[in-house]
C-alpha cells in the first residue's frame, strides 16, 4: 500500500538503532532532570488565580492594555482577545492577601484609562484546591492513557510489541513536558489536551509499522528479524513522512497565527509530532528487538501449527 521506495532499497534503521536509543534515553532523563528542579510553569487552570474579562465598545490593542495595567502596578497578567477583537481577557495571579474584588477594581481602573466605557463581563477566582485537583486529575488522565494503550496493543500485536509503543509513548509525553520546563511557557488545561493527542496520534503511527511488520513476518518466513523491522520501516516512512508534514504544517500555522492563547497547545502538538514520529521509526521498534522477539511471536496460533506440522514431516 506504501511501497513507494524502489524494491531492494532498504534503509537500515536498525544499524544505529541502540546508539539513537542511548540519545533518547540521555534526553528522556534530562527532561526528567528539568521538570524535578525547575518544574512546569502551571497556569492559573492548576495553580488558582483571577480571570477577568471586559468589553470595550470598539476594538482595542492588546498592548495598550498591558501598558496600562504595568502603569497600574499590575506586572505578570496574561492579557488576550476571545471572541472578537472588542473583548478582552486578562488573568493574573494575586498577591499574598490580595482579595478578588480589590484586584478586580485596579483592573478595571487600568482598563478604563484606556477607553471609560469599558464594561466588566466576567471576574472569577479559580482557587488552589481546585488547581490541586486539576494536576492530579492531568496525572490520572496521562497514566491511564498509557494504561489502556498497553493493554490494547499487547492484546492485538505481543506484549513485547507493547512494551516498545508504551515506552516510546512514555518517551513522547517526558519530552513535551520537558521541553515546556525549559522554555517556562504556560501549562494549562489546552496544553494537557494537546499532550493526550500527541499519544493518540502517536500510536496511531506505531501501529501501521507494527501492522507492517506483521504482516511480512507471516509472508517472509526466512528473513532475520532485524531485516524484516528495517524492510517494515523503509515501506511505511513515506506514509509517515506524509502524514506527519502535512499535520505539522497546520500545526506551525497555529504557531504562527494562531496567538498567545493557543501557543502552548501549538507547542505541545510541534514537539510531540515530530519527536513521536521519531520514536515510532526507532524507540518502538527497537525495544521488541532488545527483548529478543522472534518471528513466530507474531504469527497467529493457526499458522504456529500449520508451520510445526511441515516441520515434523
Amino acid at each position: 500500500m506504501f511501497r513507494v521506495i524502489k524494491k531492494g532499497t532498504v534503509i537500515p534503521f536498525m544499524k544505529i538503532a541502540h546508539a539513537v536509543e542511548v540519545l533518547c534515553v540521555i534526553l528522556v532523563v534530562g527532561s526528567i532532570a528539568l521538570l524535578a528542579t525547575k518544574g512546569l510553569n502551571w497556569g492559573l487552570d492548576f495553580t488558582g488565580g483571577v480571570v477577568i474579562e471586559v468589553a470595550y465598545p470598539k476594538d482595542t490593542a492588546l498592548d495598550s492594555v498591558r501598558e496600562a495595567l504595568k502603569k497600574n502596578g499590575i506586572d505578570s497578567a496574561v492579557v488576550q482577545h476571545f471572541g472578537s477583537s472588542k473583548d478582552v481577557s486578562i488573568r493574573l495571579q494575586p498577591k499574598e492577601g490580595d482579595k478578588q474584588d480589590v484586584i478586580t477594581a485596579k483592573v478595571m481602573n487600568a482598563a478604563s484609562s484606556v477607553d471609560s466605557q469599558v464594561k466588566l463581563t466576567r471576574s472569577e477566582f479559580v482557587g488552589p484546591a481546585v488547581g490541586d485537583e486539576l494536576v492530579t486529575s492531568s496525572i490520572v488522565a496521562i497514566v491511564v492513557s498509557l494504561v489502556v494503550l498497553l493493554i490494547y496493543i499487547a492484546l492485538r500485536f505481543e506484549w513485547r510489541m507493547a512494551s516498545g509503543a508504551i515506552i516510546s509513548l512514555a518517551y513522547d509525553v517526558f519530552i513535551v513536558l520537558g521541553v515546556f520546563s525549559l522554555t517556562r511557557v504556560e501549562y494549562d488545561l489546552t496544553t494537557l489536551a494537546a499532550v493526550l493527542t500527541v499519544l493518540g496520534y502517536s500510536l496511531n503511527d506505531k501501529i501501521v509499522v507494527f501492522d507492517r511488520i506483521r504482516e511480512n513476518a507471516r509472508r517472509l518466513h526466512k528473513m532475520p528479524m532485524e531485516e524484516l523491522f528495517n524492510l517494515s520501516l523503509t515501506e511505511t516512512l513515506s506514509r509517515t513522512i506524509i502524514t506527519s508534514g502535512t499535520t505539522l504544517i497546520t500545526v506551525v500555522s497555529l504557531m504562527i497565527f494562531g496567538g498567545e492563547m493557543i501557543y502552548g497547545f501549538s507547542l505541545a502538538l510541534f514537539v510531540g509530532i515530530v519527536f513521536g514520529t521519531f520514536s515510532s521509526i526507532y524507540v518502538a521498534s527497537t525495544w521488541p528487538l532488545i527483548l529478543k522477539i522472534k518471528r513466530e511471536n507474531l504469527l497467529p496460533m493457526e499458522i504456529k501449527k500449520d508451520q510445526e506440522e511441515i516441520t515434523e514431516a
